[in-house]
């Protein structure tokens, strides 16, 4: 049995220094000031195995999602009916579907990437997404990127 994947908000002053600081390289390493993750973690004070094992978990967090576009990326099992299965869920939290890439399955498994954008009326992101992961046959659901 996997263990679900839970989100929480916390104020900053409550927030681990070191997670801290790999939210801050990641900011570095998107804004292009720095090219490498080496040059990033130096300039904030942080291990490489540190950032690496952490970067995955922490992303700052944005009041105004709605209208945003979130990619998730996922394995799933070569199942039919199970990409749509994953598509009525997302309709059913009403965010909209803006692009779909799956890769042809290898071994049973495909990889997937889902752009949705976030309405007003969309439901629970986080709810939505540990829908996703306890979904039979879908593994390793991830927020890939926010815009």
């Amino acid at each position: 049995m996997t263990e679900s994947t839970q989100y929480y908000i916390i104020k900053k002053k409550a927030v681990p220094e070191v997670l801290l600081k790999v939210v801050e390289a990641k900011r570095l390493l998107d804004t292009e000031k720095v090219l490498t993750v080496q040059d990033a973690v130096e300039e904030v004070g942080l291990s490489r195995s540190s950032f690496y094992k952490y970067k995955d978990d922490i992303m700052p967090f944005h009041d105004d999602t709605q209208g945003r576009t979130i990619t998730l990326t996922f394995q799933m099992d070569d199942i039919p009916g199970l990409l749509s299965d994953v598509l009525k869920l997302i309709a059913e939290y009403k965010a909209n579907i803006l692009t779909i890439h799956q890769s042809i399955p290898i071994g049973g498994i495909a990889s997937l990437s889902i752009s949705v954008q976030v309405l007003k009326d969309t439901g629970d992101v986080s709810e939505m997404i540990e829908s996703m992961e306890n979904k039979s046959g879908v593994h390793h659901v991830k927020i890939l990127a926010k815009e």
